[in-house]
């Protein structure tokens, strides 16, 4: 079984500091002129093949930076069980690359042979807790250390839920031994798409469990009577209300490893070095007034 008391790798953190998503085209930008930015999130399911100029770009960052493993396609939530193959491929990669964190996404996006290119949406019940808790035994008993588990953004309430999202994430966390992952921009989404405040989701979440927090963009759109709907993205800058969720965020946290995800019309390194820049700063902000 997964070993809880030491479920994670001690000499291989992420620091309490500003972080971006990798992409290729940053490569030498990244190590010439790293600015503010002092670790790195890949997506795994970018990094599974067996060589390639990928794979040697990531080994060469590994040995200048903490690298993040950030999946996309376990399916936690799905209802089938995990697809063996691709959790030996994520294996395979946390095993030689020996991430400082390596997380997942409460949601599912697959179904029989089907796979969604959307992150989709759970009903939060008795029955999908502990399947999601089985199918966290399972990576976390397969990989040997410890995962993240991300809060959704949501586009809909389900009727049938009987537990609100973050009880949910902390009764996960408390059987399972997993940590969490806060993304204070999907918190932003859901809370103006569904009705509610976002800082009272952040006064009911489980900050102590936070291993890394995420900001990203989102698009605006409206839905069928005309009130906003927020799309989650990455394919924009911070809005300010977000930033400003992170600092209420931090301010009850504390400092956290914190990181910018652009992952579509990915601008310029200038550009995304400036939004780690302001995550930085809300970081030293809360070390300072510590």
């Amino acid at each position: 079984m997964f070993d809880r008391p030491d479920r994670s790798p001690r000499s291989n953190r992420l620091p309490d500091a500003a972080g971006v998503g990798y992409k290729p085209q940053h490569f030498q930008a990244i190590l010439d002129a790293p600015g503010t930015v002092e670790w790195l999130e890949i997506h795994a399911e970018n990094y599974m093949g067996d060589g390639g100029r990928p794979l040697a770009q990531l080994r060469h960052l590994s040995q200048h930076f903490p690298i993040s493993v950030h999946g996309v396609g376990l399916s936690i939530g799905g209802e089938a069980p995990l697809d063996p193959a691709h959790l030996a491929r994520l294996k395979h990669l946390v095993d030689w690359l020996n991430p400082a964190s390596f997380s997942e996404h409460l949601a599912w996006s697959t179904h029989d042979s089907h796979f969604y290119n959307d992150l989709l949406p759970l009903p939060y019940t008795d029955d999908t807790l502990a399947r999601v808790c089985a199918h966290i035994d399972q990576v976390q008993d397969t990989l040997g250390r410890q995962m993240l588990l991300e809060n959704p953004s949501s586009y809909l309430a389900f009727a049938e839920s009987t537990w609100a999202e973050p009880a949910f994430l902390h009764e996960i966390a408390r059987r399972t031994g997993c940590g969490l992952l806060l993304d204070v921009n999907n918190v932003f989404v859901s809370a103006t798409n569904l009705g509610y405040r976002p800082q009272d989701y952040i006064d009911a979440y489980p900050l102590d469990l936070v291993g890394e927090i995420h900001l990203g963009g989102h698009d605006e759109d409206a839905d069928d009577h005309g009130r906003p709907l927020l799309i989650d993205s990455h394919g924009a800058e911070v809005v300010d209300p977000v930033w400003a969720l992170l600092d209420y965020t931090l301010a009850r946290s504390g400092p956290r490893p914190t990181l910018v995800e652009w992952d579509t019309d990915v601008p310029d390194w200038v550009v995304l070095e400036a939004e780690a820049a302001r995550a930085a700063a809300a970081l030293n902000a809360v070390k300072v007034a510590a």
